[in-house]
This record gives C-alpha cells, sequence and structure tokens, in this order.
C-alpha cells in the first residue's frame, strides 16, 4: 500500500498525474553507486507510472542493478505544484510499442510527426518501464502563489 502524504489526498494525486503531461523526472543508481537523474514521458495506469525508452538506453542496465527510484512530477510555471515520491520499477520489452504509442500520443498529440513516426520505427527496439510508487508526496503552492 502507497504511503500518501501532503496537499492533496490519493484521488488528487491520480487526477494529478492523469491531467499532467509533462516529463516525470527519475532518480536511480549507477551500478557504482552514484546517483543519476533523467525525464521520461509518462503515463498514470491502476497506480503505476509507466514510462517507455530505448532497449539500449543506459537507464535500462541501472535499473536492472538497483530497482529503487525516486521521481517528480511537477509544472513547470507558477503556480508550482506537483508530486514527489519513491519506489520500485521493473522493466520489460515493449516490442509492440504499445506504451510508447500511447505516449506520444498524449505527449504529441498524435503519431504523424517527424518525432513520432522516428520513435515508432520499426527498428527501434523499446521497453516499457513501470514504476510502483512505496510513497508519494504533494505539494501545491497555488494559494502562496
Amino acid at each position: 500500500m502507497v504511503n500518501v502524504t501532503g496537499a492533496w489526498s490519493e484521488d488528487d494525486v491520480a487526477r494529478f498525474f492523469e491531467t499532467t503531461a509533462v516529463p516525470l523526472r527519475l532518480g536511480c543508481r549507477r551500478p557504482g553507486g552514484d546517483p543519476w537523474m533523467l525525464s521520461l514521458w509518462y503515463r498514470y495506469v491502476d497506480g503505476t507510472l509507466q514510462c517507455a525508452t530505448a532497449a539500449d538506453a543506459d537507464v535500462v542496465s541501472y535499473l536492472d542493478h538497483d530497482d529503487a527510484v525516486s521521481f517528480e512530477v511537477s509544472t513547470n510555471e507558477p503556480p508550482y505544484r506537483g508530486v514527489r515520491g519513491n519506489g520500485r520499477a521493473t522493466v520489460v520489452p515493449d516490442e509492440e510499442k504499445t506504451v510508447l504509442r500511447a505516449l506520444v500520443e498524449r505527449y504529441l498529440d498524435g503519431v504523424d510527426t517527424p518525432l513520432a513516426k522516428r520513435l515508432l520505427a520499426p527498428d527501434r527496439r523499446e521497453v516499457q518501464i513501470t514504476i510502483t510508487p512505496d510513497r508519494l508526496h504533494s505539494w501545491d503552492y497555488s494559494d502562496r502563489m
């Protein structure tokens, strides 16, 4: 069961994840122990955050080594608000590019742009990263801004 603290209820957090299309900032550890951070598109499905990346991306080997992650999804413009947390990440092949296609449609509003076509190219191997949160903490500075 996920521990939810901060300004919002668990339903408010879910609604924020579902309606906010900014990149998720993912923190993990490299095999040597030093921290690593990257930004990924995400979608919220059944209490998890799903991302996609190339199968040969460095983060795939980092998560295979250590599946503990931290993350943040926050607005880039005032009033600042968002959710941060930690949890575990699993990586599985996404041979049909199901998650990637959903993310392309969410962030690019369709699959007909040059970037979408490049990402969905048949020769590109993809994986799905699923983050299962242990803890979520929300903040909302709307009243202060």
